[in-house]
């Protein structure tokens, strides 16, 4: 035997995509295999594609081709492997493997196959697997941040998400199952745990028969992690007994991220998302009501075939409105597979620019006034970086969520993967700027 080949991984994609690579890296690294950040000193590259929109396809290629350019030997991963198994195969001569979404738990099986020359397709058309708290994983976000995948896959068919056929249908895993490995990651010093699926709040449903939310965020309640926030809650979902859950349980943050995608009863039901119609105005109402702190994240989608002047206005009125926390806009990206792919009446892509930049432009003054709110109040931060040359702290309120939201920039010493409080002494339309309290005492202020 010699030596064995040193890996490197390329992650493309989102943090469920995240906790694959995470996963695969846990595996090799059990397996004796060299991991190394550095692809040019590897002999093999792992490529962890996305294939959600155009946009993500697009950096997806630009990575495979300037590592074939490099001749290095590449294993490609992911949702585009998923989708795209033959084709990426065709083209690519330097692909020695294409593994699907439901399959990288064989990472080590793939790679012993590929060292005997052979080329591997491993990819299960429906894809069934959800990793548990006994599989290795090695985490690659800052060492104060955790994800943790509660259930995988979707039972909805929005007409323009590609994802139930990519990542298969909803499978959750056991509360038991959950909780394990949040017992883990606060040995290690986790400070936040962020719940993901492509839908938390239908947890538990195709285990236990209904969803099983409220008693997951209990449970996790005796876990001695600060912060737990979850990510994708669905409106409907969020009944008076997950709202009573996150009242009773003090480590649950109230941030409550509502992918609407659209207000417009019309747009929804194009969609595919009837269920949500009639009932946005009224649920985020009774949410405002019995969770006075809650933290509103959404997210919609602009430009979707037949949406007119007015269907917009609905939208920016409702914008206005509500006056979200945080709001992500994004043009409608037609989807090869799906069914909003052959509608009719799609709309030129100036004019959904035209309305990102304006919904954008309606929710600026919100975010910033927002933000303004915690001007000389202590809030508390997760320090996650320094900047090495100014020696400035940058970390995230309980209020801001990795990657999508904004960033505190902090004056002061504290150590990197702690939460500290912070006087904010400045405010702009996505960022807060403060100074640690010296005294930790002081930081009970919420």
């Amino acid at each position: 035997m010699g030596n064995k080949p040193t890996i490197a991984i390329s992650h493309l994609g989102c943090e469920k995509n995240r906790i694959d690579t995470e996963h695969m890296l846990g595996l090799l690294v059990q397996a004796g295999y060299n991991v190394d950040t550095n692809e040019e000193l590897a002999d093999y590259v792992i490529v962890n594609t996305c294939s959600f929109i155009e946009a993500a396809r697009t950096e997806s290629v630009r990575t495979l081709v300037e590592l074939a350019e490099a001749d290095k030997k590449i294993v490609i991963t992911g949702c585009m492997a998923q989708h795209f198994q033959e084709q990426l195969l065709d083209e690519l001569p330097e692909a020695v493997a294409v593994v699907g979404t439901g399959d990288y738990n064989k990472i080590v099986d793939v790679l012993q196959r590929v060292e005997t020359g052979k080329r591997v397709k491993q990819i299960s058309a429906n894809p069934t697997y959800i990793a548990d708290e006994t599989m290795p994983r090695y985490r690659t976000t800052s060492e104060g941040v955790a994800y943790l995948r509660v259930a995988e896959g979707c039972d909805y068919r929005c007409a323009f998400c590609i994802i139930p056929h990519l990542r298969g249908n909803q499978r959750s895993r056991t509360i038991e199952s959950i909780v394990a490995e949040a017992e883990q990651l606060a040995s290690q010093g986790v400070q936040e745990l962020i719940l993901i699926s492509q839908i938390t709040t239908n947890y538990g449903l195709d285990l236990y028969g209904k969803p099983k939310l409220a008693e997951l965020l209990r449970a996790l309640g005796k876990v001695d992690i600060p912060w737990i926030r979850m990510h994708y809650a669905y409106p409907t979902g969020l009944t008076p007994d997950v709202i009573q859950a996150i009242q009773e349980t003090p480590n649950v943050l109230p941030y409550l991220d509502l992918p609407l995608q659209h207000s417009h009863p019309e747009i929804l039901r194009a969609m595919n998302r009837p269920w949500q119609g009639h009932v946005n105005d009224a649920v985020i109402e009774r949410i405002k009501i019995a969770l006075p702190d809650a933290v509103l994240r959404t997210t919609f989608i602009v430009g979707f075939p037949g949406e007119t002047d007015q269907h917009f206005e609905h939208l920016l009125q409702f914008v206005q409105r509500h006056e979200f926390d945080h709001a992500g806009v994004f043009t409608f990206s037609p989807e090869e597979g799906t069914p909003a792919y052959s509608l009719p009446n799609q709309l030129p892509q100036d004019v959904m620019d035209a309305r990102r930049d304006a919904l954008m432009a309606a929710q600026q003054p919100i975010s910033l006034k927002k933000n303004q709110g915690d001007l000389g109040k202590v809030v508390d931060v997760l320090i996650e970086q320094e900047n090495p040359s100014s020696g400035e702290l940058i970390g995230r309120s309980a209020r801001f969520a990795p990657e999508v939201d904004g960033l505190v920039y902090v004056q002061g010493d504290a150590p990197l993967g702690t939460i500290v409080g912070v006087e904010i002494t400045d405010a702009d339309i996505y960022d807060l700027y403060g100074s640690v309290v010296p005294n930790p005492k002081l930081s009970v202020v919420r």
